[in-house]
């Protein structure tokens, strides 16, 4: 999920340009409801948090309300061998010197056989161009995919400047292991949004061949 910066770390889900979430910014909001916006985008490949959940295009929507600090949404995703669907909510507020603080949290679901659930903790905070999100969640059991319970931890540190120009490293811990780097950049044009990024994940994320790879990806998207 692509939003501002703010958002990318109050959310921690779906974070960065690769994934492809944009938020409205009509004043008016969708239907008339003050702080209510939809998304859609598509991306060449789908990277979540450097680990591949396609190897071909993926298309997404999503719903967002925001009020006062307060934000709350769904977004869904094609996985090819079923859909993702979030469910996210927090809080966050901006503190004096221009420091912004956040905490929240997002759960994972997924139809067909792709994956279990995933449920986390999301605290951020940011300043200036910086941003930095820890999550901690657990990985739900599912003995018909063969899948153990497991705690997981992520951390993330982004630097975005207003060119459109960003950059992302982000590491696992606990029971999960892995790295990645993604630079990245996004513009609007003619109520669109552009982005495109390269993504190099270690061993430890790449799923196909355990080797690590570097992946170029397109994003396309709009709000409303």
């Amino acid at each position: 999920m692509k939003k501002t910066l703010l958002n990318i770390v109050l959310t921690s889900s779906l974070l960065t340009a690769s994934v492809n979430s944009f938020n409205a910014t009509a004043n008016e909001g969708l239907a008339g409801v003050d702080g209510l916006s939809a998304n859609a985008g598509v991306v060449s490949q789908y990277f979540f948090r450097g680990i591949s959940q396609t190897t071909t295009a993926s298309a997404s929507a999503g719903l967002d309300y925001e009020k006062g600090g307060f934000y709350a949404g769904t977004w869904a995703a094609d996985v090819q061998d079923g859909i993702e669907i979030d469910f996210y909510a927090g809080y966050g507020i901006e503190i004096k010197s221009g420091i912004s603080l956040g905490a929240g949290f997002t759960s994972y679901q997924y139809t067909g056989d792709f994956d279990s659930a995933y449920n986390e903790i999301n605290l951020s905070a940011s300043y200036s161009i910086f941003a930095l999100s820890y999550n901690v969640g657990t990985h739900e059991e599912d003995k018909g995919l063969d899948i153990s319970e497991a705690d997981y931890s992520f951390l993330s540190v982004t630097v975005e400047g207003e060119s459109g120009l960003y950059a992302t490293f982000g590491a696992w811990g606990k029971d999960f292991d892995g790295e990645y780097i993604e630079i990245g950049y996004g513009t609007s044009l003619s109520g669109f949004d552009l982005g495109v990024s390269l993504i190099s994940n270690s061993k430890e994320l790449d799923l196909e061949s355990g080797k690590g790879e570097e992946s170029l990806v397109f994003s396309l998207g709009t709000s409303f």
